[in-house]
């Protein structure tokens, strides 16, 4: 009878949505009519089982609500119908199923994109215990994820679910319980039939359960697969039959691609019905009782959204914008200035640490990151370090090398060959308390997983309001001047698709010393304000030593002493050619100023120092692409003659050029603007790169 309520409250809640948009007081009409079987799922699993829900989901929250007191799904679910400021999770910014209380983190699901972060929230529960972390869930919770027939052939689903057999293959818990709520059609295509029990069916390192018949069968089958996935720490996979009933949304024209005799067959086999029927056959309730459910449910919800419509919206950008991307710089610099215990770093270091080495241990920019992420996962235990051959192999270009010996296998692991693997295995770590710092090998790598930042990482602070964030540190090796070795997918100039990301943050160093301490803010901006963090690192400069000439050294720097650090909006101004002269106050010297990043420095610098205006020209690294440091860019350009941007990406959409120069022009810069970009074009191999990229030639030139 329970079942049946939170049933009913799910099915008048979605009768109100059309009813409110067709009011123009609502504003989401997709349907959870069919689906409320799922409530079986809500009912069986606990509160304290974190579950990633896609959109047909209400029978499952309302279920999921009953167990815990004072809950209010149905006027929560009518604020966000109404995108009101008032709803709980998500204040109108989306219409989304989530809830702290109820351990339900908002999801944008519509390609099942949440599953890989659910097999990591699964994968990282075991793994924290085991590193002393607490996952703030109890120990034998397991992982809820529900998704439809349609997203399951999605990439990113198949990828969820393969990583959580080749976890559970390779020896560890992932007590995850994947839900397919099978409705049998996706929008207007139809899936075939068996489809999901032949592709999921046999599948080794999976079980495989189907929840279908009526309500007590499902009931029976659901505790089948929720005990088994607990008690095991194994990934389930629950196939739930279910049916679509009113079309996909409110806007679908359902008749357009079903006969009228199929959509009302499909009408006869509502799971309501069939469920009432089945309580009256067993003596559950009588007719009497079922209606006066259904009629104070009624009467509830309706008074519920009759309020619900009177409540305020968001109205400003910086109402909206608040949860995007929080930034509290008092707080970043005290966790950053923090470091290891003396005995910690003397076990890390021995008698010498880095920062007390004489001149002759300069180091390079990958040996700066390498000692950065030693001195910080000696202080920090909560950071695990992963991605593909990060650990025994210490990384294509050895810049972890050495921390799986360090620090263990449960900190510095190697993951499956697959990037939405490694930033969903990000995610849900992060949900539970690590602190991630993945791996992606190069950036052209990243972008068949664009999704995992975009629509899934940096979205969840927004969507829920702060009151849910994945805090991590995405390594990523890039950009281009590798002498033509390995063409574009290993020289990738190409960085609008992660600058478009709203919230990301993106952090670009072009040498050792400022890498250290960048990637010490970084971590701290992670930790502190629960941010996305992607630190593209240039792979040319990796174990670059020289800067004018060959054996002259000048691109190695001391390792700067722990608790030094750097965050967004920190530039360095180099001039009168001393790459190791600062200047952060905008007062540069000479009449040109260079605004770069990343390999763009060194060249700048390079080209500087031939030019025949050579003492009077500075070069600004931004250091920071995202959000551009656009004020310290400003200052610096203040009476200056010229600004040269030297964009080592791709001239349209690409870089950073267009921005800066648009920011200097609209804010009235009165000087000489020009760019010297790299060609839109991938980056061949061999010697011609030298045709498509920026040159010091080109720099010189634009310097004149």
């Amino acid at each position: 009878m329970r079942l049946f309520e939170a049933q009913v409250l799910s099915r008048c809640l979605d009768v109100t949505a059309r009813e409110l948009k067709a009011k123009g007081a609502g504003y989401y009409t997709i349907a959870s009519a069919g689906h409320e079987q799922n409530a079986v799922v809500g009912a069986r699993v606990r509160p304290t089982d974190p579950s990633f829900l896609h959109y047909r989901s209400g029978a499952f929250m309302m279920a999921r609500a009953m167990q815990v007191p004072g809950a209010t799904p149905v006027f929560d679910t009518l604020l966000s119908l109404c995108a009101s400021s008032d709803d709980p999770i998500a204040q109108g910014r989306h219409k989304v199923w989530g809830s702290r209380q109820l351990w339900v983190p908002p999801q944008t699901s519509t390609i099942a994109s949440h599953l890989p972060k659910a097999v990591g929230c699964a994968f990282s529960i075991g793994r924290g215990r085991r590193l002393g972390i607490d996952p703030g869930v109890p120990a034998d919770a397991l992982v809820c994820c529900t998704f439809g027939d349609a997203s399951a052939n999605h990439a990113s689903a198949l990828a969820g679910i393969n990583s959580a057999r080749y976890a559970h293959r390779r020896g560890n818990p992932v007590p995850i319980l994947f839900v397919c709520e099978d409705n049998g059609i996706g929008i207007s295509v139809e899936t075939p039939r068996r489809w999901i029990h032949d592709a999921f069916g046999d599948l080794a390192h999976l079980r495989y359960v189907e929840a279908d018949g009526e309500l007590d069968d499902v009931h029976d089958a659901v505790a089948q697969a929720v005990e088994f996935c607990r008690a095991h720490r194994a990934p389930v996979f629950l196939h739930l039959r279910c049916l679509r009933l009113w079309g996909h949304a409110g806007s679908d024209i359902e008749t357009a691609y079903r006969a009228q005799t199929e959509i009302e067959a499909i009408e006869g086999r509502d799971p309501l019905l069939r469920n009432a029927r089945r309580l009256i056959e067993t003596g559950a309730a009588d007719p009497a009782t079922l209606r006066a459910i259904l009629q104070d449910t009624r009467a509830r919800v309706a008074a519920a959204a009759e309020e619900a419509a009177t409540r305020p919206h968001l109205t400003t950008r910086t109402q909206i914008m608040a949860p995007l991307a929080p930034f509290d710089e008092a707080r970043c610099r005290e966790d950053g200035a923090g470091t290891a215990s003396e005995q910690a770093r003397r076990d890390l270091w021995g008698q010498t640490p880095p920062e007390k080495a004489t001149a002759p241990t300069k180091r390079t920019l990958a040996a700066h990151i390498n000692a950065a992420l030693a001195d910080e996962m000696a202080r920090r235990p909560e950071i695990v370090v992963f991605g593909e051959d990060v650990g025994k192999k210490g990384g294509v270009y050895y810049v972890t090398a050495g921390l799986q010996r360090r620090f263990g296998i449960a900190r510095v692991f190697d993951t499956l060959l697959d990037e939405t693997t490694v930033l969903g295995v990000a995610q849900g770590a992060a949900h539970v308390g690590l602190l991630p710092i993945p791996e992606i090998q190069y950036v052209a790598y990243l972008h068949n997983a664009i999704d995992q930042l975009r629509g899934e990482a940096s979205s969840l602070s927004f969507f829920s309001n702060g009151q849910f964030q994945n805090p991590m540190v995405v390594r990523i090796a890039g950009l281009a001047y590798q002498k033509g070795f390995g063409g574009h997918f290993h020289n990738d100039n190409s960085i609008g698709a992660l600058r478009d990301i709203p919230g990301l943050i993106l952090a670009t160093p072009s040498r050792g010393d400022d890498a250290a301490k960048m990637l010490r803010g970084c971590i701290a901006l992670a930790r502190t304000c629960g941010r996305v963090v992607c630190f593209l690192e240039p792979i040319a400069l990796y174990h670059q030593k020289d800067l004018y000439e060959d054996g002259d050294g000048r691109w190695l720097t001391d390792y700067p002493p722990p608790g030094d650090i750097l965050l967004p909006g920190e530039v360095q101004v180099y001039g009168e050619n001393a790459a190791d002269k600062k200047q952060t106050d905008g007062d540069t010297p000479g009449d040109i100023l260079v605004v770069t990043y990343a390999n763009g420095v060194r060249l700048s610098l390079r080209a500087t120092r031939r030019s025949a205006n050579a003492q009077n020209i500075a070069v600004l690294d931004c250091r920071w692409l995202n959000p551009l440091p656009l004020a310290a860019i400003r200052a610096a350009a203040k009476g200056k003659r010229k600004v040269v941007v030297v964009d080592e990406c791709r001239a349209t959409g690409g870089g950073i050029a267009d921005a800066v120069i648009a920011d200097l022009a609209e804010h009235g810069y009165k000087g000489e603007l020009t760019s010297v970009r790299a060609a839109d074009c991938f980056v061949p191999l061999g010697p011609s790169t030298d045709a498509i990229l920026v040159t010091e030639e080109q720099i010189e030139e634009a310097l004149a």
